[in-house]
């Protein structure tokens, strides 16, 4: 039997946690899998809402201040193999993901046909539900193709943040996710690059993307800066300037 944990990264989600938690609690994983919400240091109301779940059940980490996405998956991860977890499923804080889909990450993994799952938006079309904006449309194609082509396969959504790991694939010592310049939004595409790269199961499966109204903001990636960090990786590691 596999020990999963699920990890919302949160940052200033006040607006959104609750329903990304709610949902959560009534969905058909709720009883399959521990949930933890890794705070990366929010300054809003996030931490004390997240905090008023104790009692069914979510648990939290919290950094004392913001240090990156990529921190706080790396926190995430060593949480989870300290404490026996075989399966880590990370997911966004923003409600953009759908917790029903949660077990369609793991089963693979827990079928010993995967090591990394990585949800797809686009394997069976369009899945993202709502206003997304144009912007986020063309870097999401645009990313996939870039990666596909430094990897030699072919993946349709190297930027989405929802996926499952097997958490043995860091006792390999060639994924050195210890390294500083992998603290924000490199980790992920990383993470992912280095799996298929070397030689570890991967699949996609479809799952579906909820964008919220604008005003109630659409990602916290700031143009140009963020763009170059999701991208950072594939270049580093596809022309081996990083290992």
């Amino acid at each position: 039997m596999h020990k999963v944990l699920v990890t919302p990264i949160a940052f200033n989600e006040h607006v959104k946690i609750k329903n990304a938690i709610e949902r959560f609690l009534s969905s058909t994983a709720y009883d399959k899998v521990d949930y933890l919400v890794l705070d990366d240091g929010s300054t809003d109301e996030t931490t004390s809402i997240v905090e008023g779940y104790a009692a069914r059940g979510v648990k939290t980490l919290r950094h004392v201040s913001q240090r990156g996405v990529g921190a706080a998956i790396r926190t995430a991860i060593r949480y989870a193999i300290e404490n026996k977890y075989t399966i880590l499923v990370v997911m966004a804080g923003n409600d953009k993901d759908e917790p029903n889909e949660i077990l369609s990450l793991v089963d693979p993994i827990a079928q010993e046909k995967a090591d990394l799952v990585q949800g797809s938006r686009y394997k069976e079309g369009n899945g993202a539900q709502g206003d997304m904006p144009l912007y986020r449309r063309l870097a999401t194609r645009l990313h996939p193709f870039l990666f596909s082509l430094f990897v030699s396969r072919r993946v349709t959504d190297s930027t989405n943040g929802f996926r499952a790991i097997r958490l043995s694939i860091f006792d390999d010592t060639r994924i050195n996710i210890d390294q500083s310049w992998l603290d924000h939004y490199e980790l992920e595409p990383y993470i992912l690059f280095k799996v298929i790269r070397l030689g570890y199961r991967f699949q996609e499966v479809f799952v579906t993307k909820r964008y919220p109204a604008k005003k109630l903001g659409y990602t916290k990636m700031k143009p140009i800066v963020g763009w170059w960090s999701i991208l950072k990786p594939v270049f580093y590691l596809g022309l081996g300037i990083k290992r």
